[in-house]
């Protein structure tokens, strides 16, 4: 699937964030973060939005992270 699940995946583990945690955050159910976090389906990008803003209510070191993974190579060639 794709590059956001991926990089929701990353950010999780690395900074030891709970699935479910997230999905308190986000006000949705925990299958839904869990069907992202394996692959199973993409976020829209209005998710993807919601997302950063609520990894940044629980971690903002956490948000930056997920959108350097999620969109790294393209901002890093827009700094070019």
């Amino acid at each position: 699937m794709g590059r956001a699940g991926q990089a929701l995946k990353q950010t999780l583990e690395a900074y030891k964030i709970s699935q479910n945690k997230l999905a308190v955050a986000l006000g949705i159910e925990r299958n839904k973060v869990f069907r992202w976090f394996h692959e199973k389906i993409d976020p829209t990008a209005e998710t993807v939005a919601d997302i950063v803003k609520a990894l940044n209510t629980i971690n903002p070191v956490a948000a930056e992270m997920f959108i350097e993974l999620y969109l790294g190579d393209l901002v890093d060639k827009e700094e070019e």
